[in-house]
């Protein structure tokens, strides 16, 4: 659908809120409120060409085709910023997918990307894919030949020799700066995105504890300063905060999980502009784990670590840390009534930062995290038209992205509950 004009909802985008409830407003930006009622959006050629009161913009449209939400509310799609696509756990569900063959892996992975999308998540970062079949994948979704979110992927992830997440082939093993060196040009080469290093222990470790460092000062460094010269962003698997605190001082700029912060340490991150991807779910999900049949020493190690992660992801609120979505969970996976993503979404809010930061936390927040914020993350004019629809407002209720019922991607609408159709 190359013209086309979305009218009858609300435009609602995070530029009035902010990181947690600033005003962020640029010119043109929806008003103080983060939104236009009785809005409507040109799409023309993928991208949107006008947003405004319906009556004026339906005015610019000219011929286009209606497309009537019926009063939904609308906001840019989601991004999911911890998304492993072939993803597998120790247990009998991991070990289906450690055993497929690389062409039944990129079509497994083809076939979560096609879900992601469907569930309202426009632009994932996936931050360790076996076998460099990401970029298969990505190059598929660019190309048309299949149906899945934008793809911002860190390749293989970078450990030392035994490190979390050494036993499958979405890691690289790498010792010595030298060697974190070659992983990362290696990754770069490949086409990666940004870089992802282990710098901890973790929970999906038999023979490992979160607390555990695992990389050396120069080790980090030098895969930072590797990274950065290439310009590109370095996230890292991290849990306690003495290890944090010491990448965060290189440069490092961004945290996954955090399961063990402290106030001093979250609000060093603060001061340095070090983000959050707190991937609450992996710290409550028994269901999801018992569904994969995780063995019980992982369980109680994720279970056991709950309630320290919430209080670690408030340390991190308390300071300013900007703090960005992401499930680590498949972002589609059906769980406690909605998908990850959703659910990820909702314990962020729940756990103090609230409708408005939320709704930052998933769209406007992570693509500037990526360096995208010219083509994503807002409804606003020349951007990328990646929208999501849905009955309920956003700002008022972060569980109203469970009703999403509508998506368009670059101008193409691939999901419409009220027609019944979803694209293949």
């Amino acid at each position: 659908m190359r013209d086309a004009v979305v009218v009858n909802c609300t435009v609602t985008d995070a530029r009035g809120a902010g990181t947690r409830g600033t005003d962020d407003r640029g010119a043109g930006a929806p008003g103080a409120e983060g939104r236009i009622a009785d809005a409507a959006v040109w799409v023309r050629d993928g991208r949107i060409a006008a947003v405004g009161p319906r009556e004026e913009v339906t005015g610019q449209a000219g011929d286009a085709r209606v497309l009537d939400l019926g009063g939904a509310h609308v906001t840019p799609g989601l991004v999911n910023m911890h998304t492993h696509l072939s993803l597998s756990l120790p247990g009998q569900g991991g070990d289906d997918v450690r055993n497929m063959t690389p062409h039944e892996l990129v079509l497994y992975m083809a076939d979560g990307a096609r879900r992601t999308l469907h569930c309202g998540v426009t632009t994932v970062r996936c931050v360790a894919e076996k076998d460099h079949a990401d970029f298969a994948l990505r190059r598929a979704i660019e190309a048309g030949r299949a149906t899945g979110p934008r793809i911002f992927t860190a390749g293989r992830a970078l450990v030392c020799t035994g490190g979390h997440g050494h036993e499958g082939g979405d890691t690289l093993e790498c010792d010595g700066a030298d060697g974190f060196r070659r992983g990362v040009r290696a990754q770069i080469r490949a086409g990666a995105d940004l870089i992802k290093i282990m710098i901890s222990g973790g929970i999906a470790g038999e023979h490992e504890r979160i607390e555990t460092p695992q990389l050396f000062p120069d080790e980090m460094a030098a895969a930072l300063r590797t990274a950065h010269a290439w310009g590109r962003k370095v996230t890292a698997h991290a849990g306690p905060a003495s290890v944090i605190a010491e990448a965060v001082e290189l440069g490092l700029d961004c945290v996954e999980h955090g399961y063990q912060l402290t106030p001093e340490v979250a609000g060093r991150m603060a001061a340095r502009g070090t983000a959050l991807v707190p991937t609450l779910l992996v710290t409550r999900c028994k269901e999801f784990f018992d569904e994969l049949g995780v063995p019980g020493w992982m369980q109680c190690r994720s279970l056991g670590a709950g309630p320290r992660h919430l209080e670690s992801y408030a340390m991190a609120l308390d300071a300013g840390v900007e703090v960005l979505l992401g499930s680590d969970m498949p972002p589609f996976w059906g769980f406690e009534g909605t998908n990850a993503s959703v659910r990820e979404l909702e314990c962020m809010s729940e756990g103090g930062l609230g409708p408005a930061g939320a709704l930052y936390a998933g769209t406007l927040g992570p693509v500037r995290w990526l360096g995208a914020d010219a083509d994503l993350g807002t409804v606003e004019v020349g951007k990328h038209a990646d929208l999501i629809a849905m009955d309920a407002d956003p700002l008022v209720d972060t569980s109203a992205f469970r009703g999403v019922r509508w998506v368009m991607k670059a101008g193409r609408v691939v999901r419409d509950d009220r027609s019944g159709w979803e694209s293949p």
